[in-house]
């Protein structure tokens, strides 16, 4: 796939792109989540269905549904035109990479995935790391190479 470069925007180098990002992130955070929960429950709903028209071999997709429905929330929405997830358009934030390239649905899941697994070893210190950078990036945007920034200081194409 080739970009463009209409499509190339680099995140703001100005500190006042990144004031008040973290705390931002975590309030976005809990909003998401919330939203996931709400739309686990259709999902659950349908694979009970797909259960029963399966004659149960639906029902083996329960342990894995919860994480199945985030994954397509944030990589429809933070991997979509917005580039933010639901949480993060309310609290003011998008998210960038710093090679200037746009989110895409695969990037964004992975960006997700890599977030469970080092809050999983790292908690609560995944968090703590994003107090001592520069743009309040944690762990899982150091290695996938994003930056969250406010959404005022980083104008998306119509």
């Amino acid at each position: 796939m080739t970009v463009s470069h209409d499509d190339v925007r680099f995140p703001s180098t100005d500190w006042r792109a990144y004031r008040g990002v973290l705390s931002r992130r975590v309030i976005a955070f809990c909003v998401d989540y919330l939203f996931v929960a709400l739309l686990w429950i259709p999902a659950a709903v349908v694979v009970f269905f797909l259960g029963i028209l399966t004659l149960g071999f639906g029902f083996l997709l329960y342990p894995a549904l919860f994480a199945i429905v985030a994954m397509l929330y944030f990589g429809v929405t933070v991997g979509g035109r917005s580039q933010a997830s639901p949480g993060m358009a309310m609290m003011g934030l998008a998210i960038a990479r710093t090679d200037g390239r746009p989110m895409d649905f695969m990037t964004a899941i992975v960006h997700l995935v890599i977030f469970w697994i080092a809050n999983a070893f790292l908690t609560p210190f995944i968090v703590l790391i994003g107090l001592f950078t520069d743009r309040g990036r944690l762990l899982h945007d150091f290695l996938i190479g994003t930056v969250t920034v406010r959404r005022d200081s980083y104008p998306l194409r119509a």
